[in-house]
């Protein structure tokens, strides 16, 4: 039997699912090539970080990667192994508030961190502590920046305070300040407050770092869309990402005679580490849909603190 014959109608419907399915594939394999090579840049300057400036002198960072290294110093071994054991918990955190793609990602990373560090040998660059501190921890911080902006982590302090501000009213930057003082604290005991001190600054240098490459996006992101596509765009972010949405009663103007037209605008809330899988989904429907984003410090109620990011 040969193929049904298909109306001019139906004809068109099939050629407009194939196209639209052809262009998320697109849009799908060019956001999987970006986040490899942000993942693999990301792995290589922490790697270059540790082994050429803080490992050789003694420093520790903040966060995972700082318990890492304290724990290093303490019983002499290796570093690549305590970077997979202290993330173990994280990772499988990673995995129930964030995503399945998320959590492989960062699986991903973690352990090409802790591969890049076993088999590349990276130089010392200097012993000047100074320099140690401010170069360790820019490098550091861009790798976990990197990292991020490819949709995953190197360190697992993150993950853990998105989990707690969910439990608590307690906001992630609190959770991270109060995390970091602790690991600070013990290495002054267990190194020397100089050691602790110049750690601090390294700190502080991979923060700075990491805010600046990931845009200066804090803990939560508000992004505002406008498109023809609203519709699709609602049913994506309500049923296939799981986010509360707001939908705003407009009108848009356009041309030289100010001609205006109703348009609904949206309006969710996303957490920086799912802003890069957000930003792929809307492109998918709608690569001309006007999109704005900007930093939310502290949020309340909403699917932002009830529902995790199903992918």
């Amino acid at each position: 039997m040969g193929e049904p014959i298909l109306t001019t109608k139906e004809a068109q419907t099939l050629r407009y699912r194939r196209a639209k399915k052809f262009w998320r594939r697109k849009i799908f394999s060019i956001r999987a090539v970006k986040d490899t090579i942000f993942l693999s840049a990301g792995i290589l300057s922490a790697g270059f970080g540790l082994e050429s400036f803080l490992l050789p002198n003694n420093f520790i960072d903040g966060g995972v990667t700082g318990i890492s290294l304290l724990l290093t110093e303490l019983t002499k071994w290796k570093l690549p192994l305590f970077i997979l054991i202290v993330n173990i918990p994280f990772i499988f955190l990673g995995f129930k508030q964030i995503g399945k793609w998320f959590g492989i990602k960062t699986v991903l990373a973690i352990i090409g961190l802790a591969a890049c560090i076993t088999f590349i040998h990276y130089p010392v660059i200097t012993s000047d502590k100074l320099l140690v501190a401010v170069f360790g921890g820019f490098f550091v911080g861009a790798g976990i920046g990197l990292a991020v902006r490819g949709g995953g982590v190197l360190d697992g302090t993150e993950i853990l305070a998105i989990y707690l501000s969910k439990k608590t009213s307690v906001s992630v930057g609190d959770i991270i300040l109060v995390f970091n003082i602790f690991i600070f604290s013990v290495a002054a005991y267990v190194l020397s407050i100089e050691a602790a001190l110049y750690s601090i600054l390294a700190y502080f240098a991979a923060s700075k770092t990491l805010d600046f490459l990931i845009e200066g996006i804090e803990e939560y992101t508000g992004v505002t869309i406008v498109s023809p596509k609203s519709e699709e765009i609602y049913k994506m972010v309500t049923e296939k990402l799981g986010r509360g949405i707001t939908v705003y009663k407009g009108n848009s103007g356009f041309g030289k005679k100010g001609h205006t037209a109703e348009t609904n605008i949206l309006f969710t809330v996303v957490t920086r580490l799912e802003i890069s899988r957000f930003r792929t989904e809307i492109e998918a429907i709608d690569p001309n849909a006007f999109v704005i984003t900007h930093s939310i410090k502290e949020t309340r109620g909403g699917m932002i603190k009830k529902r995790p990011l199903a992918h």
